[in-house]
């Protein structure tokens, strides 16, 4: 596993944004699935429920748009770690389908971005400062294998 994409040995090869793009139907598909008691059933003490973990990913979602957009628009920028356990405690109240009704749209609007700087903006490089310098490309594959390894989560619970 990269030290710069932790996600990396999440990724299977397929196309990111092939990836990226079916991760909001895989999120409505789980909800449904699941129903109200499955989604916000606790696994295990101070594990994520379906519904915490759908607002990790609009959470992060709006730092990736965040992330992506000043790649593209600085030179070499520092962008900001974040503690996901600490803004997790502001998921209290949010409903899945709250949490999609986020993600969904500016999961499209980062798409866009991506198509219009993709390949051209690939090697642009941005600073972590956990992991060191990434790339442009680097955080699109982060993306990418983090939403496989929570999509991964979804399925677990539904089964459960």
């Amino acid at each position: 596993m990269s030290k710069l994409n932790p996600y990396e040995g999440f990724l299977d090869g397929r196309p990111l944004e092939v990836i990226l793009a079916e991760t909001s139907d895989k999120i409505a598909a789980q909800i449904k699935a699941m129903g109200a008691d499955k989604l916000t059933k606790e696994p295990a003490p101070g594990k994520w429920s379906a519904t915490e973990i759908i607002a990790h990913l609009a959470e992060t979602e709006v730092v990736f748009a965040v992330r992506l957009r000043q790649t593209l628009a600085e030179d070499a920028p520092t962008i900001q770690p974040f503690d996901q356990d600490k803004w997790a405690t502001t998921f209290s109240g949010i409903s899945a389908q709250q949490a999609l009704e986020v993600f969904a749209p500016l999961r499209s609007w980062n798409l866009m971005l991506i198509a219009a700087a993709l390949p051209q903006s690939a090697s642009r490089p941005v600073i972590h400062p956990e992991r060191g310098t990434m790339t442009f490309l680097t955080l699109v594959e982060t993306m990418a294998g983090h939403d496989i390894n929570h999509l991964a989560q979804l399925q677990r619970l539904a089964i459960a």
